[in-house]
């Protein structure tokens, strides 16, 4: 049978997130479907549909994304989901093909997801752009650090309360670092609900919030973490100034009663905890993974965009089999004050797929590593180390979650 790819209106919303619930092999409480359809009735929402069957769906939320210098329109891809008896039979390339028209005709040059099974979004382009540490603290003993933690005091605000001051702290953290989306006041409000909204979700405790400084003065930092029953708190996201409020925070954290363990699923490769700490083996990083993953959906906007640490002239030659437009040899010249990128004749220094290209776009994946890897062709001895040069950030991009 044919498959129509096109809107899916509200009224089939609940339809959706059943094939996706399919999909993941989850069972979602009431509060937890609740959130859900919320968000997918800000999204845009594609289907494939069958016979008027929802074989295929996939959201996309309009958000920006942090770039080194700035920030650029985005596609962030949620629910990506397809029918367990419809896979291999194109329904998600036929998908992802209206999301790619989709982005061009809003001028949406970047598409992002956090990928659930890695090894499919790489030939849609998508290539993983950002690292997330999982970090334990052993809290049996106090925390040793190396450095004095900010003496300003520390306070916890009611969650329902905390969004115009930890906005501003969260906006001055992700003007620092590439991979961070934009938040609105919604964002907040499903993020700080407050306890009694919860429900089938409260698994780990309600929402706290933890913020360093005087109340009537800018906060310095701020910290959202949840105590679950069995004695560890659970950090789900972090921001600070500098290190010594960082460390303020880390801190009051692993100093809480009745508690043995801090565990921070999301934490940046280059957060300073993992080195003002005293004893790594009381700070430990458990896992390791890809975080976000980033798509090129208009390489020559995003390149251009984007600032610069280095002089650069290279000849890209960059292969996209989803998007034959940013297909070809191209000419980049970049340094600090801005960049151009157009087609051009001339021999290619670097020859690379746009998944990798993606990957090494906002400065945390080097292109020399790849290189390496055999991933991609130096053409042109010393070309990746320019390129690396020329991408280089001050803080490792990083991306602690999605909408």
């Amino acid at each position: 049978m044919t498959t129509d790819i096109r809107d899916i209106p509200e009224a089939h919303v609940d339809r959706a997130l059943d094939l996706a619930h399919l999909a993941f092999h989850v069972t979602a409480g009431d509060a937890t479907r609740k959130r859900q359809r919320e968000l997918l009735l800000n999204a845009e929402r594609v289907g494939a549909y069958e016979d008027e069957e929802i074989v295929g769906f996939a959201a996309a939320h309009r958000l920006g994304l942090s770039v080194p210098g700035g920030e650029l329109p985005a596609a962030e891809l949620d629910f990506v989901s397809v029918a367990p008896t419809h896979r291999r039979r194109g329904v998600l390339t036929g998908m992802m093909g209206e999301l790619w028209r989709r982005c061009a005709a809003d001028n949406r040059p970047l598409a992002c997801l956090w990928a659930s099974e890695e090894a499919i979004y790489g030939r849609f382009g998508f290539g993983p752009a950002t690292e997330a540490y999982h970090v334990e603290i052993n809290t049996t003993r106090p925390l040793e650090l190396r450095i004095t933690p900010d003496r300003r005091p520390l306070r916890l605000l009611a969650p329902a309360d905390a969004r115009t001051v930890l906005a501003p702290l969260y906006e001055t953290g992700r003007a620092r670092r590439g991979g961070r989306l934009s938040r609105d006041e919604a964002w907040w409000r499903r993020a700080l609900r407050p306890d009694d909204e919860d429900g089938d979700d409260a698994k780990d405790g309600p929402a706290r919030v933890v913020v360093l400084g005087d109340k009537d003065a800018p906060a310095a930092g701020y910290a959202v973490y949840r105590v679950g029953e069995k004695g560890t708190v659970t950090v789900e996201e972090l921001e600070a100034d500098d290190a010594p409020a960082a460390a303020a925070l880390w801190s009051y954290l692993a100093s809480i009663d009745l508690t043995r363990k801090v565990q921070a699923w999301g934490v940046a490769p280059d957060d300073p905890l993992l080195h003002f700490a005293a004893d790594r083996d009381q700070v430990r990083v458990t896992g390791q993974w890809p975080a976000m993953w980033l798509r090129l959906v208009d390489v020559a906007r995003s390149l251009t965009a984007r600032s610069w640490a280095a002089p650069v002239d290279l000849v890209l030659e960059v292969r996209d089999a989803s998007l034959p437009a940013n297909a070809g040899r191209f000419r980049l010249t970049a340094d600090p004050s801005g960049a151009t990128y157009g087609p051009t004749g001339d021999p290619a220094d670097l020859a690379l797929d746009v998944r990798d290209l993606s990957a090494c776009y906002l400065g945390g994946v080097r292109v020399r590593r790849l290189v390496h890897a055999g991933l991609v062709e130096e053409r042109t001895p010393g070309a990746a180390r320019l390129l690396d040069a020329a991408l280089e950030t001050e803080y490792l991009p990083f991306a602690g979650e999605g909408s």
